[in-house]
């Protein structure tokens, strides 16, 4: 795979953070990380249980208005079929105010995947179900979805997860303790 290649040739992220995204923290903070993912690939799973670890440790240290942590779509449906579904479920679920809780809820679940299991955790979320079950059938959220995808590949991203610190892409995502370190340290 060129996936090395694709990160020489655009290592920084072409779509700053903005409001227009989903945020946990401040824009201005210190150390902005953007990662694209996957709700069906189970190493974006495996990288936002580092991220949320690392938010703990942040949070525990004061340091929390240092750290913004921004999510961005990039389902890979080609070989996940489900994950794009999820992320128009994710975007249903925004439109009520329960982004991260729906977002937390599919990379918990994300083996189960289905629309019955899309409806069973909106209820469990308590979203209202016909605005959200309208949004899903109508496609309400694809352009968003879409503009995502877009901006990762603007940003030389292939494949999710793909991160980005403070817009440079951070390409060892597998190495956990080196990630920790990265964000940390800036802090």
């Amino acid at each position: 795979m060129s996936e090395d290649s694709e990160d020489h040739r655009c290592s920084s992220l072409s779509v700053p953070p903005s409001t227009q995204d989903h945020i946990q923290g401040l824009l201005n903070a210190t150390v902005a990380l953007v990662m694209y993912g996957d709700y069906q690939c189970s190493h974006s799973a495996d990288i936002y249980r580092l991220i949320k670890g690392i938010q703990r440790q942040i949070s525990a240290s004061l340091e929390k208005r240092n750290f913004c942590f921004i999510f961005r779509h990039f389902p890979q449906v080609k070989i996940h079929p489900q994950a794009q579904h999820a992320a128009e479920a994710a975007e249903a679920a925004a439109a009520q105010s329960h982004f991260w809780q729906m977002h937390e809820m599919l990379f918990s679940h994300q083996q189960q995947l289905g629309n019955g299991y899309l409806i069973e955790y909106a209820n469990h979320l308590g979203l209202n179900i016909s605005p959200f079950l309208q949004d899903l059938s109508r496609g309400v959220h694809i352009d968003r979805i879409n503009a995502d995808i877009e901006s990762g590949n603007q940003s030389g991203v292939i494949a999710a997860p793909a991160l980005f610190i403070n817009g440079i892409r951070y390409s060892d995502c597998s190495n956990k303790a080196q990630l920790t370190a990265a964000l940390i340290g800036i802090n």
